[in-house]
């Protein structure tokens, strides 16, 4: 009797443990399962517009508002005299925030490394005479607010006057910069680069320069604005060939999924030019031919 009891109570516990087994494994499939209904399908499309706006938030007055820049690009981020960072993109910056109540973080970054400090976080958008020609589907973009050129600086006693007469030269550039980009595009300036002995690349342009004046390299890929601004500071020597590579605009390049900020940003740049703060700047720093935003 006592065995008939135990083979009832061990069959009924199998009985159970493949109970709960099946019940598992239905459990993870229903988990698996995309919804089907239209009341499932009005959730996931729920779901998918709140995430959207939770990626799209706009700041804050009192929040803060982080610019990566280029330390060595003048005339649009650079270091002054006085060791404070400068330039006309940062004192546009400056005065974004001062509109919207945000507090103005700038932290120079390399630009090389620009993506993974966007990506991360650590900036909220690099803003810093960044072309955004060629790479419009890669960031979302404010208007564009300068129209700009890329071009070649050579030595005044260099000799060579016209893009031909750098075929077997020495040419430098910034590297990740718009430049070499240019210079490495099949429809850009490729085949003009596969004329030259070496295209070098360098940190910075101010690295460039010290090169060219050393007689180590022939001539250097830069925008225009840089370069008018080197010759400026550097005083005679050198010279911009008449050809250009190509023209360009300038933008502020911030994350996908941020058009929040984005759009404050050229909100308070369109304010900027209705009242006079963004030519005064433009002139300040040489660049007021090359500007091209436009109030509405």
């Amino acid at each position: 009797m006592k065995k008939k009891i135990l083979s009832v109570l061990l069959a009924a516990a199998m009985v159970g443990s493949l109970t709960v087994g099946c019940g598992s494994n239905s459990s993870e499939e229903k988990k698996d399962t995309a919804p089907t209904t239209e009341e499932g399908k009005e959730t996931t499309e729920e779901t998918e517009a709140k995430t959207e706006t939770i990626t799209s938030v706009a700041k804050k007055e009192g929040d803060t508002f982080t610019v990566g820049f280029d330390a060595e690009y003048p005339p649009y981020g650079y270091m002054d005299d006085n060791g404070d960072y400068t330039g006309f993109d940062l004192e546009l910056a400056q005065a974004v925030c001062d509109l919207k109540g945000w507090k103005l973080v700038k932290t120079p970054i390399a630009w090389d490394s620009k993506d993974m400090e966007l990506n991360s976080g650590s900036i909220d958008c690099i803003w810093n005479g960044f072309t955004m020609n060629g790479r419009e589907d890669d960031y979302t973009w404010s208007d564009p607010y300068v129209d700009n050129s890329q071009v070649m600086v050579v030595s005044e006693s260099s000799g060579i006057k016209d893009l031909a007469g750098l075929s077997g030269k020495i040419v430098g550039v910034q590297a990740s910069s718009a430049a070499l980009e240019l210079l490495q595009d099949e429809e850009g300036q490729k085949k003009l680069a596969d004329t030259f002995a070496t295209l070098q690349e360098f940190p910075d342009y101010n690295s460039a320069f010290v090169e060219l004046q050393a007689g180590s390299v022939d001539a250097i890929a830069m925008d225009v604005g840089v370069a008018k601004y080197q010759l400026e500071t550097r005083g005679e020597g050198y010279a911009i060939l008449d050809e250009e590579l190509n023209t360009e605009k300038y933008a502020i390049g911030f994350r996908k999924d941020d058009t929040g900020t984005r759009d404050q940003v050229n909100e308070a740049l369109k304010e900027l030019v209705k009242d006079g703060t963004f030519t005064k700047l433009a002139e300040k720093y040489d660049i007021a031919d090359m500007v091209c935003l436009k109030a509405e």
